[in-house]
């Protein structure tokens, strides 16, 4: 397996601080094509007007505020998302997966996908889900966030806040090692090939490329997972009877719902959060160094 020089990792912490102040950083940046991404999903005739139509209903009913319903939820998970994922990355690429190989940069982002998805991303992405569906049913039943959380909790107790755990498993692990795998191999090519741009246009556009990448290398796992989240997931047995249910109603188009938005956000998203990354990593590492 081809291998690179190999980068000087940081520790745990440091990746988990770093990581969890860039995710906040970039959710806020990005948090309108996630609003509209997950209502593209959740309703067919919306995805079939096209995600410009759907943005101009959006501020022509809430305002331009309408596309952060839902912000809250996300940031206040983001945090501990990203950190959680950078920490788990670099504690496997320090300690279990040190040849610095694809496969294990790949396996090492695998990893750390499947931690971030069982402590943190599965309940985030429930609350998320919910609180959006909720703002276009007739009579939204939740205020705001705690609101929400109370309401869910009363009625569904904790599995209400915990559901497709199986699909969110499957897009975190897939998406965080496809993306760490896309970033350090595109990373590689441009300071090799491409040595005279600054290093904040490498870091963005290796990032940018491995978002892109994520979208259409697992969107199907990532429309289930918002179907099964959704206030309609009874309809579904489970995540497989979710999705063969949109594909036989939708054909394969319905199992790439959202694409568009999906993919305005991730490259931004993903580009972002590793451009913070590497910039926050190293000033909190050079600051840790003098102590």
């Amino acid at each position: 397996m081809t291998q690179t020089n190999k980068p000087q990792q940081k520790s745990f912490w440091v990746g988990l601080l770093s990581g969890g102040i860039s995710g906040a950083l970039a959710i806020c940046v990005t948090y309108p094509t996630e609003y509209l991404k997950t209502q593209m999903q959740l309703y067919e005739e919306r995805s079939r007007r096209g995600m410009f139509n759907c943005a101009a209903d959006t501020v022509k009913r809430y305002g331009p505020l309408g596309f952060y319903r839902g912000l809250d939820t996300l940031l206040y998970f983001s945090i501990p998302k990203v950190g959680v994922r950078f920490g788990v990355n670099e504690l496997c690429r320090k300690e279990l997966f040190t040849d610095n190989s694809r496969s294990a940069i790949f396996m090492s982002g695998f990893i750390s996908g499947i931690f971030e998805a069982l402590l943190v991303v599965t309940p985030m992405e429930t609350l998320k889900v919910k609180l959006i569906h909720d703002r276009f049913q007739e009579v939204p039943k939740f205020k705001n966030f705690f609101h929400g959380v109370y309401m869910i909790y009363k009625q569904e107790g904790f599995k209400g806040m915990y559901k497709g755990p199986l699909a969110t498993v499957a897009r975190q692990s897939s998406n965080a090692g496809i993306r760490f795998l896309t970033y350090d191999e595109t990373k590689n090519f441009l300071e090799k090939n491409f040595d005279f741009l600054p290093k904040s246009a490498i870091l963005m556009m290796s990032g940018g490329l491995a978002g892109a990448v994520n979208v259409y290398a697992n969107g199907p796992i990532d429309v289930v997972k918002t179907n099964m989240q959704g206030l309609d997931a009874q309809k579904y047995r489970n995540s497989f009877d979710c999705g063969y249910q949109i594909w036989k109603k939708e054909g394969i188009r319905g199992l790439y719902k959202g694409s568009v938005p999906r993919l305005t956000r991730l490259v931004m998203d993903v580009g972002l959060t590793f451009t913070f990354y590497e910039y926050v990593g190293d000033f909190i590492s050079s600051k840790l160094s003098k102590h």
